[in-house]
């Protein structure tokens, strides 16, 4: 097994995208880039694509209910259906199979055996 910190990214949900922008804009002394409309309404903080540095977006949802769940961790994968091929198994629940997410690649989202919801990423 290889020694590498296996997060990639993360999605903080938010009830209002607009004030949660300000907010993280404000308090970081960073500027949030919004992403395309057809990927719902988010904004990613800095980061580059060629970068090792984690990065992650605030994603605004309709149905978003405060708590202390509602940050989603991305771990990178080399290629996601193997990942996914063992999450039921292991006890968990795929909720959002591989999609496609552009010149980023794909990601995948289920729920672990305590209840929280993360994510997988992979370029392929």
């Amino acid at each position: 097994m290889a020694n590498v910190n296996p997060v990639g990214w993360f999605d903080i949900n938010v009830a209002n995208l607009d004030r949660a922008k300000k907010f993280y804009e404000t308090v970081f002394n960073v500027k949030l880039t919004d992403a395309p409309v057809e990927w719902g309404k988010q904004s990613f903080f800095p980061f580059s694509p060629e970068s090792q540095d984690i990065s992650g977006a605030l994603v605004e949802k309709a149905d978003f209910v405060p708590s202390s769940n509602n940050t989603v961790v991305y771990f990178e994968t080399e290629e996601i259906t193997a990942e996914e091929q063992k999450i039921a198994s292991a006890g968990g629940k795929v909720i959002q199979p591989k999609m496609n997410i552009g010149e980023f690649g794909f990601i995948s989202i289920f729920i672990d055996t305590e209840g929280n919801i993360v994510g997988l990423h992979s370029r392929n």
